[in-house]
């Protein structure tokens, strides 16, 4: 599977325009700083002057792939992405790292999830969620050829699934259940795939729905799953602004009423432990999801 940085080296190639600039997070990027000489900047601890330089720099026709942790990427630096870059449109993609629950260990104040949310709701910015590395470097291309601005939750894992072609905008469906259809983002699509295991031995059908995009929305992908007895979105993200509510307001727009199920963090921060043990602990593991979800179920049939 090609790297991350290998990907953004490649890119600099064809690009000439192309940077990378690091609010000296360089876990995925140690490499560069050799590779890519000049075109590499690291700003320090300074998530808004990163952003600020990157808009400048996208003003004067660069496209900057800029490098932070989430929650400061997000949180710290909101007003200038909103205001340098949102409002001008400008092309520079924001890879966000240890997203949601990839912050494992981590308390609340590194835990990036309401990142979903606070991207979403910036005109014009596309919102991605790669499920694993190879979906990571497929979207790259896509995004710096867009032109557009950019947030990626970064994540390089080994891939759970044969993948089909990347598209921005359109999910990847994974069997044809019509019980329950499971929508889902980012590298939770293996604990998904595997409840849909689970509940295949319970008897109960469920195609698992990968939102590779959270904007763009994959519009005909979420109508499509309206038709399951169930709807259930699962995200490691507040209730509020992320996946259940893209897809909620997709329904509720399409005039389409269907039975939806969240699992999501309701209204609290997880519980601070390596990965295994929060997915455990916060109910996101492959056969804690198949208990949740076949209990909806059952209370959706009475």
């Amino acid at each position: 599977m090609k790297t991350y940085e290998d990907t953004l080296v490649e890119l600099a190639g064809q690009y000439p325009e192309l940077l990378v600039m690091t609010a000296e997070n360089r876990g995925s990027i140690r490499g560069i700083p050799s590779r890519l000489g000049d075109r590499f900047i690291d700003v320090g601890i300074c998530e808004q002057t990163m952003i600020g330089m990157a808009a400048g720099l996208a003003l004067r026709g660069r496209v900057p792939v800029t490098h932070a942790l989430a929650t400061f990427l997000t949180l710290r630096a909101f007003e200038f992405i909103r205001t340098d870059v949102g409002i001008s449109g400008l092309p520079v993609i924001m890879v966000g790292a240890v997203p949601g629950f990839l912050s494992e260990a981590n308390g609340p104040t590194h835990q990036a999830i309401e990142d979903l949310a606070l991207m979403r709701g910036i005109p014009g910015m596309q919102v991605v969620c790669p499920a694993d590395g190879e979906e990571l470097v497929a979207a790259l291309p896509a995004l710096v050829a867009s032109r557009k601005p950019a947030y990626v939750r970064y994540y390089a894992g080994e891939p759970v699934v044969a993948h089909q072609p990347y598209e921005i905008g359109r999910a990847e469906v994974h069997g044809d259940g019509d019980d329950v259809s499971i929508l889902v983002c980012g590298f939770l699509l293996g604990e998904a795939l595997a409840a849909q295991k689970q509940l295949a031995a319970r008897g109960i059908g469920a195609r698992v729905v990968s939102m590779r995009s959270l904007k763009p929305l994959d519009r005909e992908a979420v109508l499509a799953a309206a038709k399951s007895k169930l709807v259930v979105t699962v995200e490691d993200h507040f209730l509020t602004g992320g996946l259940f509510t893209a897809v909620a307001e997709t329904l509720a727009l399409a005039g389409v009423a269907a039975r939806l199920h969240p699992i999501a963090l309701a209204e609290k921060w997880f519980k601070p432990a390596m990965l295994p043990a929060v997915l455990a602990h916060e109910g996101f593991t492959g056969a804690a999801l198949a208990r949740r979800i076949a209990t909806a179920l059952e209370g959706s049939a009475s």
